[in-house]
């Protein structure tokens, strides 16, 4: 059914119509960036809500430990993602629905102005052919009724007697000139007439449908058109529900993670302090004044034992410290001794590790500018070698200073962990508990305890342990000799979470789903290294993967330092290395 044969008398109705749907598409487009706003501004607010409760990276204090909050953290992470998905709605939308339907509105506006101005020229010109024809036909009726009047003048001279001869022919020319005048004009009107009819004709039958057929063909378009922006509309949605379910199973896989049992431990290993529970209070007995004796050597012996008990229980309860009192507020020194002895073990673990870290990117800085001199070396127009020499030199010194710092650190940890031997706790050693050894167990009084928790030890005793351990230059080449004959500990784990081709030197090929050891953590470059099943090692991207580090690992302090160290004996070697 087409407009042109069925509306060919509804222009203007055509007109109207062809507004109105356009006045539609133009309110479905504001509808289109009304959404693609309300995508944006909630991804917005979804991001600045992660990073109100994101975690805080400004103090390693602040690093979640307790399983309840990883979790959290994951669901953050996981709808951060969520807020991507959100703006890729946005960005779909923008491009494939907002910005066509711009272009497409303007398309049709220009089209719809040409095809109406054509079909007002086409029915102007059908006017104009009417008014021609109109005039003709009233010129010729006005001629009719002239040459009427004169026939009838002419006949009442020519039947008047009294009428001369010169009257009568001139009554007879004045009706032939207006007999022939109304000859022409009837031929005119005749004509106008004819071209007329056929100019209606082609109008209505030729013209007017071609119109009327391109509006309609611009209209159905228009429909074609919002239809395929609806799909649109709703496949940006879809496309991106699966990663957005991910992103919910992730949240549901937090929050199954979540461990109560681990967190309590957590909470345990945070706060021990490494101390025993205070003993029995003695029984003091002050009746013995009642039932004293009446001699006064036995008073006298009583007042002294009294006093002996007393002096005994005062100088004991001194010594013990009550772990539910208030600690006094001391400094805190570089050995952390003002700790209790777990507390303090765990903190010197905690400063080897970082002295560790620092020492290998000193390493690796002394690596670089090796490189960096022999290219030079190799090639003096790059530049000069012996401008390098001050900062190896510095770079050298740097792992110097650390090395021994980490010695001294390994030594106070090594003595915490013989103290706490020594005060008769059980270590597991391949599934079985034993004593340790006489030969290192040094018991300290308990008059020795500082009111802060620290142990007040024999001043002679880190001379002694300084001398067990060997110089810190040997103990450093024999250190690099170790590193570079035994390949780097495992640090963690991690899942490929996508595939990596691995092309470029020094990356590592992965699949999705497998697991790889971590051994070395993103340094800032978004690289971390990695260690297959078969030996093979590399580099993937860090956003690649899901890293889980191991909290005990022994990275920081390694069992390089045993081996380093005489021992006085080799149990006690076994013992520290098995636990």
């Amino acid at each position: 059914m087409h407009w042109g044969t069925e509306l060919w008398d509804q222009f203007d109705n055509i007109e109207k119509h062809t507004q109105w749907g356009i006045d539609f598409l133009e309110r479905y487009t504001k509808f289109v960036k009304e959404r693609l706003d309300i995508e944006q501004s909630y991804a917005k607010q979804l991001r600045n809500l992660v990073k109100k409760y994101g975690p805080k990276r400004s103090s390693k204090d602040e690093e979640p430990r307790f399983t309840y909050c990883q979790s959290f953290f994951q669901v953050l992470n996981e709808l951060n993602d969520y807020a991507g998905q959100r703006e890729v709605v946005a960005e779909e939308i923008g491009h494939r629905v907002y910005g066509e339907l711009m272009r497409y509105s303007h398309e049709l506006k220009m089209e719809r102005k040409a095809h109406l101005q054509e079909g007002r020229k086409a029915q102007q010109y059908l006017d104009t052919c009417w008014k021609q024809m109109d005039n003709s036909k009233k010129k010729f009726e006005r001629e009719c009724k002239e040459t009427e009047k004169a026939q009838m003048c002419y006949e009442k001279l020519d039947s008047d007697h009294n009428a001369t001869k010169a009257d009568v022919e001139k009554a007879k020319q004045q009706l032939n000139l207006r007999t022939h005048m109304a000859d022409d004009c009837k031929n005119e009107y005749a004509a106008q007439l004819q071209n007329f009819n056929s100019e209606q004709q082609k109008h209505f039958q030729f013209i007017m449908p071609q119109i009327f057929k391109n509006l309609q063909d611009m209209d159905e378009r228009r429909i074609v058109k919002l239809s395929e922006c609806y799909r649109g509309f709703a496949e940006a949605e879809r496309r991106v529900v699966p990663i957005i379910n991910k992103c919910l199973e992730g949240m549901i896989s937090a929050a199954k993670s979540v461990d109560d049992r681990k967190d309590s431990l957590i909470v345990v290993e945070s706060f021990k302090s490494g101390f025993e529970p205070p003993g029995d209070f003695p029984f003091e007995d002050f009746s013995q004044n009642i039932y004293r004796t009446v001699s006064d050597g036995s008073l006298s012996a009583q007042r002294q034992e009294m006093r002996g008990d007393q002096k005994y229980t005062t100088g004991k309860s001194k010594g013990k410290l009550w772990p539910f009192g208030k600690k006094s507020k001391g400094t805190a020194s570089e050995d952390f001794s003002h700790l209790p002895p777990e507390q303090r073990r765990k903190k010197l673990q905690q400063k080897i590790d970082e002295l560790n870290k620092e020492l290998q990117k000193e390493i690796d800085q002394r690596d670089a500018l090796n490189k960096m001199k022999d290219v030079y070396e190799r090639n003096p127009q790059m530049g000069d070698s012996g401008s390098l020499h001050p900062k190896i030199s510095e770079t050298m010194c740097n792992i110097e200073k650390l090395r021994q710092e980490i010695q001294k650190h390994e030594t106070w940890l090594f003595e915490v962990e013989n103290r706490t031997c020594g005060r008769g706790d059980r270590r597991l050693s391949g599934g079985a508990a034993f004593e340790r050894p006489a030969e290192v167990n040094h018991h300290g009084t308990p008059g020795r305890e500082s009111p802060e928790g620290s142990y007040m030890d024999d001043p002679n005793q880190e001379q002694r342990a300084n001398q067990r351990y060997p110089e810190p230059h040997r103990m450093a080449e024999f250190d690099d000799e170790f590193e570079d004959d035994e390949p780097l500990p495992a640090v963690g784990h991690c899942k490929a979470l996508y595939p990596f081709d691995g092309q470029n030197e020094g990356t590592l090929a992965m699949r999705e789903g497998e697991v790889l050891y971590v051994i070395e953590e993103d340094k800032g470059d978004g690289w971390t290294r990695t260690r297959k099943q078969n030996g093979q090692e590399g580099y993937v991207p860090t956003s690649y993967v899901d890293i889980t580090l191991e909290k005990n690992s022994k990275a920081g302090f390694s069992n390089r330092a045993f081996f380093l160290s005489p021992l006085p004996d080799c149990r006690f070697l076994n013992w520290c290395v098995g636990s």
